[in-house]
């Protein structure tokens, strides 16, 4: 293990590069990177970077998709390609302008966690931390298109007290959280406040002390005076949280909690990706100028007070 943290050390010093990883990836690739956040976090960091020459993207396809159009003049690397994401494979860009269609003149706002031809398709994108916002800065239109989490949609519509018109997509590691669970765990655990993520369903949110975004997750751990949350999102974020707020228990809320995706990157996977340069992410250069303008307008909006 120290020889291959020392190669990646020392690859990474070579190839002027900066390692980014997602929340939800293993222990040690989170203590290996040079920065770890949710998709809002390394959207905003990969925007910011000015002295590197190579972004390492540990976490699933749809992320490093982003970091490519941010960085046209950078290559972008995934440890391994393989890594995507069913959520955003619940969409085509085909399915969303038959969508938009029968809809027309209805905004379309698209979950980040989609691929770069539906964004280039949309009219601004989302994530979990600032989907309300960015809704509510529509204004009063009479219809809002809302893809491809339809769950993440409902926690928005309640939130806002209007409805909009959502694709049925969903994330397959969140769908398993039920509240039959949580109300079990809780029997387990009766001092625990529930923490969970607003892409599981309505009713397993309904069992929630707080929904949040893993970036709101960690947040709160920083601060808050609670001593034990049970955790209802993907596992890899229970060492984000322990590691920001040692002094507080965080109990998985659920065993299957898992995404497969996010594992798939590992160690050896990044010092391979270091030394062969593969595999470069792009994205063609007319869809990344589309899903440009929806990325941009997302953090002008959440970057506005």
């Amino acid at each position: 293990m120290e020889n291959l943290l020392a190669d990646i050390n020392r690859l990474r010093q070579e190839r002027r590069a900066v390692i980014l990883a997602h929340t939800y990836q293993s222990p040690e690739v989170q203590d290996i990177a040079d920065f770890v956040g949710d998709s809002y976090g390394l959207s905003v960091k990969a925007a910011q970077i000015a002295d590197a020459d190579v972004i390492v993207f540990c976490g699933v396809q749809f992320m490093a998709e982003t970091a490519a159009i941010l960085n046209p003049g950078r290559q972008v690397l995934m440890p391994d390609p393989e890594a995507g994401c069913p959520m955003a494979d619940m969409i085509t860009a085909d399915q969303l302008r038959q969508f938009k269609a029968e809809h027309p003149g209805a905004p379309t706002v698209c979950y980040v966690n989609s691929t770069a031809e539906v964004k280039a398709e949309s009219d601004v994108c989302c994530t979990s931390s600032n989907a309300v916002k960015i809704v509510q800065s529509l204004g009063d239109v009479p219809e809002i298109l809302f893809v491809p989490d339809q769950y993440l949609g409902r926690f928005v519509e309640r939130q806002l007290g209007r409805r909009l018109v959502l694709w049925e997509g969903f994330c397959p590691t969140h769908y398993t959280l039920g509240p039959e669970t949580i109300r079990k765990m809780k029997r387990l655990h009766p001092d625990a406040k529930v923490m969970v993520h607003p892409e599981t369903r309505p009713e397993t949110q309904d069992a929630a002390d707080f929904i949040l975004s893993t970036g709101q997750m960690v947040d709160l751990a920083k601060t808050t005076p609670y001593r034990q949350f049970l955790v209802g999102t993907e596992e890899g974020i229970l060492h984000t949280l322990r590691k920001a707020a040692p002094h507080i228990e965080f109990i998985p809320a659920s065993d299957f909690l898992r995404c497969p995706n996010m594992k798939k990157t590992t160690l050896a996977k990044i010092k391979t990706c270091l030394e062969t340069r593969q595999t470069r992410i792009t994205v063609p250069a007319e869809i990344a100028a589309k899903a440009k303008i929806a990325i941009d307008k997302m953090l002008q909006i959440s970057a506005a007070k």
